[in-house]
This record gives C-alpha cells, structure tokens and sequence, in this order.
C-alpha cells in the first residue's frame, strides 16, 4: 500500500488556463509534454489543451497515473501516457520532442535530478518552457527548503507535519521510501526548493531560451515567502 496521500482533484486554475491558451496561441505550438500533471487534477491540463488547441501529438508523465486519467485519455487518440519519474533520463527520452514543456507546479519538488538539471535535460527537447510555480521570496538566493531545519522548514511549506507524506519526515530523511528507490530526503512528493525568479531566469535563459512572459498571481495561500509566478520561455 502506497503511503502517497491523494488528494480529490481540484478545479483547473484560470491562471494556468490562460497561460496555455497564450503561449500555444502565440507561438502556433502543435505538440507538448505535461510532466507531473496528473497530481491533484487528474491530467486536466492536458485534457484542456487538448481539447481547446490544435495539437497532433502530446504526452503526459507521472509517477502515480489514475483511472480516471487512463479511461479518459483513451478518447485522445494523440496522448500518449508516460509512467514514471520525469526527472529520470530514460523517461526523458520517452518523451523525445516536443514544441512546448509543461510544467505545473512541480520545479520545487524535484531532487535528484535537481529541479535545474530537469531543465538542463528537456531544454535540447524543447522550444519552449511553460512554467507555473511557486517561487520563493525569502531570500536572494534559492534555497533547499530541508536545510532550513524542521522549525523553519514547516513555518515555510502548506502543511504542518501532521498529515502524510510529512508525519515525522525529519526523523526519516535518511530512510529508504517504500514506493521509490532512494531516501526520503529525495522524493518528489514533498516540498524541496525555495527557487528565486532570478535563478529560474538565469538557469533558463543560459539555456537559449528567452523570457517571453511573465506575471506574478500573488502569495501562495497564506504563506510569507512563496507567490504564485508564470513564465513562457521560448526560442
């Protein structure tokens, strides 16, 4: 039995529809990658683009696929459903080419390959980076949030270590997970960067790319240190 807590999908962000619809309207893109896209809403940004754009060929990457993913992708003759980590080079290449690269709220999350590297892999894939995450203001550098400590690591992510994945993360950090082959510390499931604007912009820009969009949504629920952000870098 996995100890990743699922949560009921949640309804599709207007900010993030509006991104979608932007950059594939701007850039005429015709394909894509959703990587990570199936926690919490069920693939329904791929679903979205689908169904509202003009895509020949579209894949969608996740470690935990659902049912109701599965059953409704059959209806997308176009999708192709990738299982596994998207941060792992075999996956990578599974994905191959692709106009643009999702990704949702998933670049703070990712250890091991660290969320730059990530980006480092998909860039030669990709012409364009569509991103909406939550960016860190607390400092000018970006951060591992772990190496915060727990006091200021749980003062800085939505959970209070009383719910699963986080129930004595602390004390387990260096303990194989159940689900995956590696620690605690390096599991995508829970909080793990604090990444600045500046290092975002810099790490994807020294990949070629330019920033072609940018807007800040404000704070990330009722966090001090965490604002909602979007980009569209292309080239």
């Amino acid at each position: 039995m996995s100890l990743f807590h699922r949560e009921a999908p949640r309804a599709l962000l207007q900010d993030k529809i509006d991104l979608i619809d932007f950059a594939f309207s701007r850039f005429d893109l015709r394909s894509f990658a959703d990587l990570g896209g199936v926690w919490g809403v069920e693939g329904g940004y791929t679903f979205y683009t689908l169904e509202k754009h003009s895509v020949s060929a579209a894949t969608l990457v996740d470690t935990h696929p659902t049912a109701v993913v599965t059953d409704r992708a059959r209806k997308f003759a176009q999708l192709r459903l990738v299982t596994g980590n998207f941060g792992d080079e075999s996956i990578a290449a599974q994905v191959g080419d692709v106009d643009a690269v999702l990704l949702f709220d998933v670049l703070l999350h990712q250890v091991a390959p660290d969320w730059d590297r990530v980006l480092e892999m998909y860039a030669p894939q990709t012409r364009c980076f569509i991103i909406y995450n939550q960016q860190w203001t607390g400092s000018e550098a970006t951060v591992r949030l772990l190496e915060l400590g727990e006091e200021e690591y749980f003062k800085n992510v939505p959970v209070d270590g009383t719910e699963e994945p986080y129930v004595g993360l602390f004390r387990k950090l260096d303990e194989k997970h159940p689900d995956h082959d590696r620690p605690w510390r390096d599991v995508h499931h829970i909080w793990q960067w604090g990444i600045t604007d500046r290092d975002l912009r810099a790490k994807v820009e020294s990949l070629g790319f330019r920033l072609q969009f940018m807007k800040n949504y404000g704070p990330f629920g009722d966090l001090e240190h965490f604002e909602n952000h979007a980009f569209v870098f292309c080239r």
